[in-house]
């Protein structure tokens, strides 16, 4: 892991960042997004005695936004209001504006971010006030998904908020959902597909090796999470070239590849495993990294260990086939 320092080392006590909630962490690292947005219809029918209209319950619904909004600054309210919010960011597409054009939030919210740093070392969380800053994450990874405001959450730094979360071993619960709603806010991040200034951002801090940990001692779900995130930098050019420029790096990021593998074997993580064969597959497009392959891939992608799990999955059974041939060309 030594290798992989980055080029400005990031004191993680004096700086911050944000995401999503725990149960939706697994879930959200498809190519797609499913945010439903709030009709407003132009047009509009009465129908005496048949309730409210679809746009008089649009209008509702934006009113209770506003003011739940309003409630996170007021500490007493505050966390009612996280938990409601953190509920309804999927019905309403500009809560990310908001959030961040609304005077006062954003400090609210990295308050409570903050406020927990105390917590994590010794270990004290509970799973109450886990539950409660991961909801504010939850709006921070609103707010980092949004097009509008992407650019402003990195100019601000404030994903680095989020890296002592990250930097946490403890395996209780509490600690567990803390981290994986936090590199949720990160897969958030890369997800988009014009992320390359999210990358350079990213290289510039600790994220790979705090990822490379959490792919060798977390859970599966985290795993899942943490590997998203180191796909998706090497799908960007200049994360492949900064993992291969240097041997230390490339083997920091093929140690844990090669452990998750001979993991695997056991585990049968068949959705961990799709992403060990990209990262793998990803690393042959660099002529230096595919010699290095070439001694170094673990021997249960070169033979049929993992034939039955793949079964029915021609994309992966692709992928691994393309390594393997890439591995092969002289």
């Amino acid at each position: 892991m030594a290798g992989l320092v980055s080029p400005k080392p990031v004191s993680y006590m004096q700086h911050a960042l944000q995401y999503n909630s725990y149960q939706r962490s697994a879930t959200g690292y498809t190519d797609t997004n499913s945010i439903a947005a709030l009709s407003h219809p132009v047009h509009q029918t009465v129908v005496p005695f048949s309730g409210p209209s679809p746009a008089m319950l649009g209008m509702h619904e934006e009113s209770k936004i506003y003011n739940l909004v309003i409630e996170l600054l007021d500490s007493s309210t505050r966390e009612s209001a996280l938990l409601e919010l953190s509920k309804k960011r999927e019905q309403y597409d500009d809560l990310a504006l908001v959030l961040w054009h609304s005077f006062g939030i954003m400090p609210a919210l990295l308050q409570e971010i903050v406020s927990v740093y105390p917590l994590l070392s010794p270990p004290n969380l509970t799973a109450h006030v886990s539950n409660r800053v991961c909801n504010a994450l939850a709006l921070l990874q609103c707010v980092a998904s949004h097009p509008d405001t992407r650019q402003l959450f990195l100019n601000a730094h404030i994903p680095l908020f989020l890296y002592p979360f990250l930097n946490t071993t403890s395996k209780t619960r509490p600690f567990e959902y803390l981290r994986l709603t936090s590199l949720g806010v990160i897969g958030a991040l890369v997800k988009q597909n014009d992320n390359n200034t999210v990358i350079h951002f990213l290289l510039s801090t600790e994220i790979i090796p705090l990822c490379l940990r959490i792919m060798e001692t977390g859970s599966e779900l985290s795993k899942t999470v943490a590997i998203f995130i180191v796909q998706k930098i090497l799908l960007d050019e200049t994360g492949l070239t900064y993992i291969c420029h240097t041997y230390e790096r490339f083997y920091a990021v093929g140690t844990v590849l090669s452990n998750m593998v001979n993991q695997l074997v056991d585990t049968q993580a068949v959705r961990l495993l799709k992403h060990v064969v990209r990262c793998y597959l990803r690393l042959s497009d660099n002529l230096r990294a595919r010699e290095a392959l070439r001694a170094c891939l673990p021997e249960p992608l070169r033979d049929q260990t993992f034939s039955a799990l793949l079964k029915g999955d021609m994309v992966t059974k692709r992928c691994l086939t393309t390594l393997l041939n890439n591995l092969n060309e002289q």
